[in-house]
């Protein structure tokens, strides 16, 4: 599948560390990676369909030191869709307040109805891309309801609705920010891994340097498994709000996964 990785801080944290060792394993997520950092007067923000490892501007990024307070990266090992620009994360959108939400996403739709409607908006061909189109739907359709726009909390209300809604039967590890929150959710057990700090949080799909490196940037923290089967919020590196715990864990099943791939190669 893929890994993701995110950073959410009250204080600009050193980056360089975590991202290498994370871009590190793209030899084995060969097609796609991206990087976000989402803040400040020049954000950063690029994606390429080829192999971390071998990119150059990877290399040159991580060539000098680098920190924030908001970061996502994604390596990809394609499923569904092919290694182009237009499959590889995150993804972008902008609901109508002007809000812009980043996506990154390590999972499968197996039943994805709900999300149909949205492969005829989608400039690429991954179900990921189809979350955010219609998480921003939902989302403008809410603050059009309300006739303003929404609070936080309302926005995470949208958010855990169509979670819940997906989740079942679905592989649905996320990585989302609004350009507040970051939110994180993953229902395939031992799949996304938390490090919390005083003032920051970082998510990993695999977790990342420990023991491996003589000296850290920063006192470490042990990192352990992301609240499971929930969704969570973070602002600055604390907890804002967490969703109810529910019954709905992937299992991966073979013939579900061998079935939605001859459907996309039309066998």
């Amino acid at each position: 599948m893929c890994e993701l990785y995110g950073l959410s801080a009250k204080n600009k944290k050193q980056l360089n560390r975590d991202l290498k060792e994370f871009f590190g394993h793209s030899a084995d997520h060969p097609d796609g990676w991206g990087l976000a950092l989402p803040e400040g007067p020049s954000p950063y923000m690029k994606k390429a369909p080829e192999p971390a490892f071998k990119s150059r501007e990877v290399r040159d990024f991580l060539s000098g030191p680098r920190s924030a307070r908001v970061c996502l990266a994604h390596i990809r090992k394609a499923t569904i869709g092919y290694d182009e620009y237009c499959n590889t994360h995150p993804f972008l959108g902008t609901d109508i307040s002007g809000r812009t939400w980043i996506l990154i996403h390590n999972g499968t739709i197996f039943e994805g109805g709900l999300l149909s409607p949205y492969m005829y908006r989608q400039k690429g061909w991954t179900d990921s891309e189809r979350i955010l189109l219609c998480l921003i739907a939902r989302i403008n359709a809410a603050a059009r309801k309300a006739e303003r726009t929404l609070e936080d909390q309302e926005r995470f209300q949208v958010l855990e609705t169509l979670v819940r809604e997906l989740a079942p039967a679905n592989k649905l590890n996320l990585l989302i920010y609004d350009g507040t929150l970051l939110y994180a959710h993953y229902n395939a057990r031992g799949t996304l891994h938390v490090r919390k700090e005083e003032d920051a949080v970082t998510f990993s799909t695999v977790p990342l340097a420990e023991g491996e490196w003589e000296e850290a940037p920063w006192e470490e923290a042990p990192w352990e498994e992301a609240p499971f089967c929930r969704l969570t919020a973070w602002k600055e590196g604390t907890l804002f709000y967490e969703g109810k715990k529910r019954e709905h864990e992937y299992i991966p099943d073979e013939t579900s996964i061998r079935a939605l791939f001859m459907a996309y190669a039309g066998l």
